[in-house]
């Protein structure tokens, strides 16, 4: 929590001047609050993760980064970007996070579950589903399919290795089949900073380390198509009883901003075909509800 120092006793006279100077900062806050919520907003203000691909960094270079500027210039409006690592309370500390007096840091997550209760979600704008993820020419081929690969001969099975990050599906999903002993967890929170998700790919399954990986979709196809000299193959896993691998995807606005989130809302609707378009740029597997495809 961050602590804010407080004055010490003083003159009345200074004290007095004290009340007014923060009435004062607090009305500009909540004019501009206001002006915000009224549709006048000085720029498009995502809350980023600052090294976090396919989803977005602090070079623009991630999907995340793309969409936020396609709706800053249907708005007519500057991006101003707030980073802030995506680890634990990301939301507390970006979107509903503002010291007594300033405004918030940024107004929109571009990436959050379309189910969630930390934020007011939007209407979804893709579906996606975790994957898995092989090297080619290295003894899994003959799997195209989730079923494939638990139908691979004992023998076979028993020497794979599997990673996944812990407290995802898909370890739910490989000790439902009986592969507790091939699992190979990593942990989904890392407190170094130059650790990000595609590394279970490029590096891990890439060197050999593990056979396989189950990650989610974005990042599985996305570093699949990046590693120079390594051709990976990306299977689309699809949910059964008792595990669910697809997630419709949504935006996420601080609660009680209806206005700015119909506002999102249209944005989303009138530009899925460009959003769309910018997501298969980057390889992500977009499914529609039934599991099916999207071109």
């Amino acid at each position: 929590m961050t602590h804010v120092a407080m004055p010490q006793p003083a003159a009345a006279m200074k004290c007095r001047a004290m009340r007014v100077g923060s009435a004062v900062a607090l009305l500009a806050f909540a004019v501009a609050s206001a002006s915000a919520e009224d549709g006048t907003r000085a720029a498009f203000r995502p809350c980023i993760d600052p090294s976090n691909l396919p989803f977005a960094n602090d070079k623009g270079e991630g999907f995340e980064n793309r969409i936020a500027a396609l709706f800053a210039t249907k708005l007519g409006l500057p991006v101003e970007s707030y980073s802030f690592p995506q680890r634990m309370n990301f939301i507390r500390n970006t979107l509903r996070f503002r010291m007594p007096g300033e405004d918030y840091r940024c107004d929109i997550v571009m990436s959050i579950p379309a189910i969630y209760d930390q934020a007011l979600p939007t209407v979804p704008y893709y579906r996606s589903t975790y994957a898995l993820v092989y090297r080619k020419d290295h003894g899994l081929d003959r799997v195209k399919s989730g079923d494939d690969f638990l139908a691979l001969p004992a023998e076979v099975r028993s020497k794979l290795r599997v990673g996944f990050f812990d407290k995802s599906p898909a370890g739910t999903w490989l000790v439902k089949h009986g592969m507790e002993a091939q699992a190979k967890p990593y942990p989904m929170m890392s407190p170094d900073p130059a650790q990000y998700p595609g590394q279970i790919v490029d590096t891990e399954l890439a060197q050999g380390k593990i056979d396989a990986a189950i990650v989610w979709g974005p990042i599985a196809g996305y570093y699949a198509k990046r590693v120079p000299g390594v051709e990976f193959v990306v299977i689309p896993l699809h949910s059964e009883p008792g595990v669910k691998f697809d997630y419709a995807i949504a935006m996420g606005v601080r609660r009680g901003e209806g206005d700015w989130k119909a506002k999102v809302d249209k944005l989303i609707q009138d530009n899925q075909p460009a959003i769309n378009r910018i997501l298969h740029e980057y390889d992500v597997p977009l499914i529609d509800a039934n599991g099916k495809p999207v071109e």
